[in-house]
């Protein structure tokens, strides 16, 4: 019971706590539900399906922040709509935690239409993790 209300207090500190940059339309961050803390130094990949090929192309990669944030992906100005996959490269940072995890690595697909914005985080375990369309 004390790690889920450390999550959930640590969930609503790095919602409210991070303003969204509003030069980027996308961003992601995670946090370590095992722990109640951010998960920081975790190697995040984004690709974008090709509409006609099917194939993932590589868009870009980037670290999470002691927040356990990145908040820098896919700059407004571009047509940034299609579909999009997070690859949070997760087993290192258990690793890190001296930790043995059921995934080497947690795949988030989705959607991205029109001009808002869109924060895609997961809250993780070593043997689970969730996620949803956050604000």
């Amino acid at each position: 019971m004390k790690n889920l209300l450390l999550a959930a207090i640590m969930l609503f500190a790095t919602s409210a706590g991070f303003a969204q940059q509003k030069e980027f339309q996308l961003s992601t961050h995670i946090l370590d539900v095992s722990e109640g803390l951010p998960a920081e130094e975790v190697t995040i990949k984004l690709e974008k399906m090709n509409p006609e090929t099917k194939i993932w192309d590589f868009v870009s990669e980037k670290v999470t922040s002691e927040s356990g944030r990145v908040n820098d992906f896919l700059p407004s100005e571009n047509d940034n709509e299609g579909i999009y996959r997070f690859t949070f490269m997760v087993e290192d940072y258990f690793k890190m935690k001296n930790k043995e995890t059921f995934y080497p690595f947690v795949e988030v697909a989705f959607k991205i239409t029109g001009k808002n914005h869109y924060h895609v985080p997961i809250t993780l375990s070593a043997f689970g993790y969730s996620t949803y369309r956050g604000s």
